[in-house]
């Protein structure tokens, strides 16, 4: 911190273990790249080349080196796993994995239906080599799935050797646990929270007002993902109460009370 303020919450630090924020970066530049971890590389987490992009993406490896470097953990986005295994390639995958020296991965059926069984055998098989995410919940709007077995699905996974599942919201945050509103199914995380520790789930929330809805649940240190690589300082004053979503997050009530009266 640049300068002293009373009243803010206690962050985790590197290496997170809850807390955690995690950056989509959708084909950023060498230059870009630089620019995003000299400005904020010390609040991010975890780096995700998103979907696709790294099959296009320039510079790559250098990239990656540079991510992991800022003690980052880097990962492919889950759909290009789903790609690799749509076309009977998984091994091409791990080689791929390998040889950008990566040391986690994530695991989606969010465009392709995997049975749970096979799911969980990749989570599992992976996991031996890997630091592992893996995606609950589908990509496609109009596809309902209960609390029970969103709930059912992530201790599973867990059980299968996730590091933490990622409740699925796509870039757009208007699927999985939002509505196309793009506001919460508040029943749902409710139920999902009862179950299933905070610290083991990493919520997709790439709109501003499902971070700070996020934080008004469950804190400073809920996990973040997708966040935008210009949004990463905005969302660390969202957590800290300095911003206007948050402000009277972590006063004391009775001033809280006083100045929202005025």
């Amino acid at each position: 911190m640049n300068y002293s303020l009373s009243h803010i919450p206690a962050r985790t630090e590197k290496p997170r273990e809850d807390g955690v924020t995690m950056v989509m970066d959708k084909g950023l530049s060498l230059r870009q790249t630089e620019d995003l971890i000299s400005a904020s590389g010390h609040l991010i987490d975890v780096l995700k080349l998103g979907f696709g992009t790294s099959f296009i993406t320039p510079n790559l490896k250098e990239k990656i080196k540079a991510y992991q470097k800022a003690q980052m953990k880097v990962y492919l986005g889950g759909t290009l796993f789903e790609a690799f295994v749509a076309r009977g390639k998984f091994k091409d995958y791990r080689k791929l994995v390998d040889s950008l020296n990566l040391d986690t991965v994530e695991v989606s059926d969010g465009s392709i239906n995997m049975p749970t069984k096979e799911k969980c055998k990749y989570i599992t098989d992976l996991a031996k080599h890997y630091t592992v995410l893996s995606e609950v919940g589908s990509k496609e709007s109009g596809i309902l799935i209960s609390p029970a077995k969103w709930v059912s699905m992530m201790q599973t996974e867990l059980d299968a050797g996730s590091w933490k599942v990622i409740a699925e919201a796509r870039e757009s945050g208007t699927v999985g646990i939002y509505r196309p509103s793009g506001h919460a199914h508040t029943a749902l995380v409710n139920r999902i929270l009862s179950k299933v520790p905070a610290k083991d789930i990493l919520w997709e929330t790439p709109q501003k007002s499902q971070q700070a809805w996020f934080i008004k649940q469950i804190g400073a240190n809920v996990n973040l993902g997708n966040i935008a690589p210009d949004e990463v300082i905005p969302l660390e004053t969202l957590r800290l109460g300095l911003r206007g979503d948050t402000f009277f997050q972590y006063l004391p009530e009775e001033v809280a009370e006083k100045l929202r009266q005025v």
